[in-house]
């Protein structure tokens, strides 16, 4: 499943959290691979170099092999940085005939960067925060100004304008500029607004220290006292800061209590033992309870603090049952929850994602009610929660859509009802939509949601969206520096269709408001984004997104490359990135199958994982194998790209389908 609230809980700056998304698609980042086609030269005359074997006995689940490279494992012994050496000095001789193309292809990357990079403010409370990158440097600065009383239009338009007071509240530049090095980590305001805590990384060791800064005298009024600390979770008073801490593996697994401006010992209040599962906290939405989470990939385990009075100690929620998963919120008496866990109707089987609901009581911990249920074809992805809405997240055949419905759903529900019982609002969205990434949406009390919304063919646009009105508008749209498109001056009707579910009253009036209304800054124009279905060997159909440049389509001689990721239940990501014009334009074509063991209903996870993982490879080299057929793809320019998890899954491909994949990048 899709842990988006990660995104929004535990991201570096999630105050401002939009803005880090849309600097990170329109910079040259580490997830977007940029190559082109080229003549192969003849290889040098040096061998490619052979690592040595050394003899070892495998043994596990009853089979037995052997494994003359289990060497590598140490990462301590010398001969394995020799060879590493090598490896590198070959793989330059190789593409010693590239360096000016590469040239080329970092600067057309940069040219497409503006020279600054900010995105307008948003709302927590009385003030407006906000930051930017300016130009010349390479790190944000953040600002905040107090929000005008006679609304956010007019706040918006005079800080616009440069009225008002606004206070610098911290420059990465000039922490850079001290330490020489700094990775930013987490960034968590506090309550009242008087203080800043935020983690640095000065070293490059991704271990980071915690600072605290009032923010009234400028100060830093807490000094780094361990190293490894993760995530943070302000008191309601502000009287102390929670935070985790990582074990010798850089697993955080503990989580501490520290005071401001006390000398005393921080209190250590809980530890997880498990070295499977990692531990991560968060403050509910609405400031009252703080959670602490001991998530495995499978499974999940949630401990609540009163946070108006953290020494009254934890509350366990539900203790960990395998392949059972769960996250909460807070709303006025009741926590709100999404699981997977078994319903009365299911009573041992793990099952698709649901919404329940108990008392936040301790006593009543354990009663989950079930009450809304995914309607046919529909999977729960996530949820945020506000004082009068509930915002889910939701994919309907692997396309991504979200909606509101109105709190408090009714406290009487004996039986649990399908979404479309309680009158959502679906979000309008341009057609090509793939990825949906939320702000910070701080504000407990708003009734605006802000996302930032992209797809292969249009660069990001932050929306910010009235649940009370039921009308959005677009506040922010990246801009691709250099590169000109029809539909930037007048976008077309066609591509302005909104994704809305059937379900929805009433939707066609509303599609025709947003055609009249908004512009989506849609390149489709230049590149065509597909989406299809692929057969597998076993007749399951997989779902194919696949770009290119419109000059190119169905030539049968361009080159491609396969993205694939497929485990964890994880949605393979989608997004704008510039990069990609740069093999666009030279005729490449992008594709990203959607392989089982991905994001989709946990029957879609859960056919690709373990024993049944051969099903991820095959459905990848299925997709591959329809790129060549259909003439998108030449037989013999098809590469594959893996990160992470998706490195097994191309590494397996490469190896078992040899004759397909003529290159490959695991990461």
């Amino acid at each position: 499943m899709l842990r988006r609230r990660g995104l929004f809980s535990s991201s570096p700056l999630p105050i401002v959290s939009s803005l880090f998304f849309s600097f990170s698609s329109s910079s040259s980042s580490s997830c977007c691979y940029s190559s082109c086609k080229r003549t192969l030269p003849s290889l040098p005359s040096l061998r490619p170099p052979v690592p040595k074997k050394i003899p070892f006995a495998a043994s596990a689940h009853g089979r037995n092999w052997e494994d003359p490279y289990r060497w590598m494992s140490n990462t301590d012994d010398p001969d394995l940085l020799d060879h590493l050496n090598r490896e590198n000095a070959y793989a330059e001789a190789v593409m010693a005939d590239t360096r000016d193309l590469q040239r080329r292809l970092v600067a057309e990357m940069k040219a497409r960067m503006p020279p600054t990079l900010s995105t307008p403010p948003e709302r927590w409370g009385p003030w407006l925060y906000y930051q930017y990158i300016p130009e010349g440097k390479e790190y944000p600065v953040l600002y905040r100004r107090l929000s005008h009383s006679d609304g956010f239009a007019k706040a918006f338009l005079n800080y616009m304008r440069g009225f008002g007071k606004e206070e610098m509240l911290l420059d990465w530049n000039e922490v850079a500029e001290k330490y020489g090095y700094v990775h930013i980590g987490t960034c968590r305001i506090s309550p009242d607004h008087k203080f800043l805590a935020y983690t640095l990384d000065t070293s490059g060791s991704e271990l980071f220290v915690l600072h605290i800064k009032d923010l009234r005298t400028g100060h830093i009024i807490a000094s780094p006292r361990v190293e490894g600390i993760v995530s943070l979770a302000w008191a309601k008073d502000c009287s102390c800061l929670l935070y985790t801490v990582c074990d010798e593996t850089q697993r955080p697994n503990r989580v501490f209590c520290t005071k401001l401006r006390s000398d005393e010992a921080d209190d250590l209040l809980f530890t997880e033992n498990d070295a499977s599962c990692c531990v991560d906290i968060a403050s509910t939405k609405d400031g009252k309870f703080i959670t602490i989470n001991s998530n495995s990939r499978t499974s999940s385990e949630v401990y609540v603090i009163d946070a108006t009075n953290v020494k009254d100690g934890l509350w366990p929620v539900r203790k960990r049952v395998p392949g059972v998963q769960y996250f909460l919120e807070h709303h006025y008496g009741f926590f709100y929850i999404l699981t997977n866990a078994p319903r009365g109707d299911m009573v041992s089987t793990v099952g698709s994602y649901y919404l329940a609901r108990c008392r936040a009581e301790k006593s009543l911990l354990a009663g989950w009610q079930a009450i809304v249920l995914p309607g046919e074809g529909i999977t729960f992805q996530d949820m945020d929660i506000f004082h009068g809405h509930l915002v889910l997240f939701l994919h309907q055949k692997g396309i991504p859509v979200f909606c509101s419905v109105n709190l408090p759903v009714d406290v009487n529900i004996k039986q649990a009802i399908k979404i479309e019982d309680l009158n959502p609002w679906f979000f309008p969205v341009p057609s090509s939509l793939c990825s949906i990434v939320p702000g910070s949406n701080h504000d407990f009390m708003s009734s605006t949601y802000r996302v930032v919304i992209s797809s292969p063919v249009m660069p990001d646009v932050m929306v910010d969206y009235n649940m009370e009105k039921q009308t959005f508008r677009i506040i922010h749209r990246d801009e691709v520096v250099g590169f000109t498109n029809n539909t930037q001056a007048n976008s077309s009707s066609e591509n302005l269709l909104s994704n809305l579910l059937s379900i929805q009253s009433h939707s066609n009036q509303h599609l025709q408001n947003v055609e009249d209304s908004h512009k989506w800054n849609d390149l489709s124009e230049s590149f065509c984004c597909e989406r299809g279905e692929v057969i597998s060997y076993d007749g399951v159909l997989v779902p194919l997104t696949i770009l290119y440049s419109r000059q190119a389509k169905n030539t049968g001689q361009s080159p491609g490359l396969l993205h694939g990721y497929g485990a964890y239940g994880e949605v393979l990501d989608k997004s704008w990135c510039s990069d990609h014009i740069s093999l666009l334009s030279r005729g490449w074509v992008l594709a990203y199958a959607d392989v089982r063991g991905g994001g989709g209903d946990a029957s879609w996870h859960q056919a690709g994982t373990r024993s049944c993982k051969l099903n991820s490879i095959k459905d990848f080299a299925a997709c591959g194998m329809y790129l060549v057929k259909e003439g998108f793809v030449h037989k013999n320019r098809l590469g594959a790209i893996g990160c992470s998890a998706g490195g097994l899954l191309v590494g397996a491909a490469i190896n078992m389908y040899p004759d397909l994949f003529c290159a490959a990048i695991l990461k």
